[in-house]
């Protein structure tokens, strides 16, 4: 497939069912629900994603980054490691459990896998007094987690933070941490699904058994003695780590004129609708709570519309090939 084929895409969310999830998926977002189940997360760019406009219609991001490599997520990205960003919306109406995710390296020792898990965290919604883990008390050792996760009271060693809508979270990996009932969170990652479930507060599945926990990977990894603090951003740029970036630009009645940098840009519409054009090619139309991406051959792209759209981008490690 050659980049002339590529066009602005409009992608197809996959909503998953989560023990702990909601309905605010489809009471804020609009997202259709197929079954009263509790929906908790909405993959809205991912490999399994699927075009929903144009000739490429059906095709999965899978699917095209393979046949088109740079061309769709720019250069310093192997095409067979896959699309190397997720972004998904969590609706949290339990505790999600305490987790920890591995870095790079850990990730390719311990499982083998070519990425770890790098995230941030974006409020869409938060109910009165909603809270985050991010990281372990001070002065907490590896035995003390353990004993208290062998003895069910590890969220006395939690940190924990009231957010609201507009904070922002970034979390490295590495970061022992949860995400609380009541919120509902835009989550821009790498694109890895390894997580180290430490703890979840003695719940069972939605099968009726009780959940697997990663204890001993999990306490290799967790860093005990740093944790992130929440951020409300003045400017546009929201989160600014080293795997990723994400802008928020609200709009008016103007255009906003933006260059890709040779990387792919996904763009998620929070509030009103908003379109998006590749100069020189097609646009697409994108309401509340769809997203689209602007793939990375395309220099220049323009969005317009009344309305507010988080931007999103890789950034490739100044140590990674290429």
């Amino acid at each position: 497939m050659r980049a002339a084929e590529l066009y602005p895409l409009k992608l197809e969310p996959r909503l998953h069912v989560k023990v702990w999830g909601g309905g605010r998926l489809k009471t804020h977002l609009n997202k259709p629900q197929p079954s009263n189940e509790p929906y908790g997360e909405s993959w809205e760019l991912h490999d399994t994603s699927i075009v929903s406009n144009g000739a490429l219609s059906g095709k999965s991001l899978r699917e095209l980054t393979t046949a088109c490599g740079a061309a769709l997520i720019g250069s310093g990205n192997d095409p067979q490691d896959g699309f190397p960003l997720l972004a998904k919306f969590i609706d949290a109406e339990q505790w999600l459990s305490i987790q920890v995710h591995p870095n790079d390296e850990q990730a390719l020792e311990l499982e083998g896998e070519p990425r770890g898990k790098a995230e941030a965290w974006i409020v869409v919604h938060a109910e009165e007094g909603a809270r985050l883990v991010i990281g372990v008390e001070p002065g907490a050792s590896r035995e003390d987690i353990a004993a208290a996760i062998s003895e069910n009271r590890l969220e006395n060693y939690m940190r924990y933070a009231e957010v609201r809508e507009g904070d922002v979270l970034t979390i490295p990996a590495n970061t022992v941490h949860a995400l609380g009932p009541g919120l509902l969170v835009y989550e821009i990652q790498q694109s890895s699904d390894t997580t180290y479930r430490l703890y979840d507060w003695g719940r069972r599945d939605l099968d009726g058994k009780p959940r697997q926990l990663y204890i001993d990977k999990g306490l290799q990894v967790a860093n005990l003695d740093h944790a992130p603090e929440v951020a409300r951003p003045d400017i546009d740029l929201v989160v600014d780590g080293e795997h990723f970036a994400t802008w928020r630009h609200e709009l008016g009645n103007d255009d906003l004129n933006l260059e890709t940098d040779g990387v792919f840009q996904a763009l998620t519409c929070l509030e009103g609708e908003i379109r998006a054009a590749a100069v020189g090619n097609e646009s697409i139309a994108l309401a509340k709570g769809e997203t689209g991406l602007i793939p990375a051959c395309f220099e220049e792209f323009a969005l317009s519309g009344v309305g507010t759209v988080l931007r999103s981008c890789q950034r490739i490690p100044q140590s990674s090939p290429g």
